[in-house]
């Protein structure tokens, strides 16, 4: 649970940084990219798990 709040922290810490450097038009263009970002490695993290495509061949053994 402490490295959650931790990271949250860390997380929240970025996100008023950002917001005092970029303007709303860049926050909204950062935002649906980083949201397509994570939508993105959940898939790949998916595709992973269901096929071991990634998996070396020691993995696979």
């Amino acid at each position: 649970m402490k490295q959650d709040c931790t990271n949250l922290y860390f997380l929240s810490s970025i996100a008023c940084q950002l917001a005092n450097c970029l303007d709303e038009k860049e926050l909204e263009v950062l935002s649906a990219d980083l949201t397509t970002l994570g939508y993105m490695i959940e898939s790949l993290l998916t595709h992973k798990r269901a096929t071991n495509c990634f998996a070396t061949p020691k993995e696979m053994d």
